[in-house]
């Protein structure tokens, strides 16, 4: 597809429902009305399952990218992974409204956690979903029981300068192969699951809004954080220093299991060694 291609909403369905069928039999999706629009949740598990949230990570990402940890997850879980609210997805956000601030996207969270009947949960983000979850964690502590983060962004450290040089082309003009070599290049050139692949490129110019973005949350906020957190880290990550993320991150948390996957980027982490990443999770949130 050339660089010029045009946003092409049935290619991005059809690659949309080809990941789905990655995840467990059983899976249905709900439209969740909230304030700023219907959110589409893909929800799977036991209806008795303890409630676990799995936020995706911003540009391109979806839902759909949790299916390697779903089948490990839904056995002991009811899951709830929504498409963000003017994201690539499914979510139909409300005409004039969108999530402008921290605030907006608790609202909007607890909305969609209203409208399951899920009043606690257990709740987990990649990259900037994990930048939602913690601040949501933060925000409204009581409806979180555990928390987990893989490799999320602007928590504990800023971007790589390099990374966000990179970025910027696909970020500046979405197309299919600007998202192919940036995710290429951040990966190493690793072996991507296919379908994954061409769901991200054909999210390349979806009508999205601008995300909400914000400072890092506030030393003194997370040295407050009750919630027993899990932070996995990719350790061959391009979007930020992992070592650094580690280091602060154990010195803020109160409550911190932390671990780095070698040999893992950023954007590969959801789905690469997806038993061993299990583990920690059923691990985790079993205990």
């Amino acid at each position: 597809m050339g660089i010029h291609s045009p946003y092409d909403r049935d290619r991005f369905e059809s690659a949309y429902d080809k990941v789905m069928t990655k995840w467990p039999a059983g899976r249905e999706a709900v439209l969740v009305p909230t304030p700023f629009g219907e959110t589409y949740v893909n929800v799977c598990g036991p209806a008795d399952g303890r409630p676990l949230v799995l936020l995706p990570g911003g540009g391109g990402a979806t839902s759909a990218s949790w299916y390697a940890q779903a089948a490990q997850l839904a056995p002991t879980h009811r899951l709830y992974a929504p498409d963000l609210i003017g994201a690539p997805g499914r979510s139909v956000p409300a005409a004039g409204r969108r999530p402008r601030t921290v605030a907006d996207l608790t609202a909007w969270l607890d909305a969609v956690l209203d409208g399951l009947g899920a009043p606690i949960v257990d709740l987990g983000g990649h990259s900037y979903g994990g930048w939602i979850a913690l601040h949501y964690a933060l925000r409204a502590p009581d409806r979180v029981r555990r928390l987990f983060l893989l490799d999320p962004t602007q928590c504990f450290a800023g971007f790589e300068t390099a990374y966000l040089l990179h970025a910027l082309p696909m970020l500046l003009r979405p197309t299919p192969r600007r998202v192919r070599r940036f995710l290429e290049w951040e990966t190493g050139g690793a072996a991507l699951d296919p379908d994954w692949l061409r769901l991200q490129e054909a999210g390349a110019g979806f009508p999205s809004a601008r995300p909400v973005t914000g400072p890092r949350p506030a030393a003194e906020a997370l040295r407050g954080l009750n919630a027993s957190v899990l932070l996995l880290l990719a350790g061959s990550s391009r979007t930020h220093d992992t070592h650094l993320v580690a280091a602060r991150a154990g010195g803020l948390l109160p409550r911190v299991e932390t671990d780095i996957f070698p040999d893992v980027s950023h954007h590969a982490l959801p789905h690469a060694a997806p038993e061993r990443l299990g583990r920690h999770l059923t691990g985790f949130l079993g205990s």
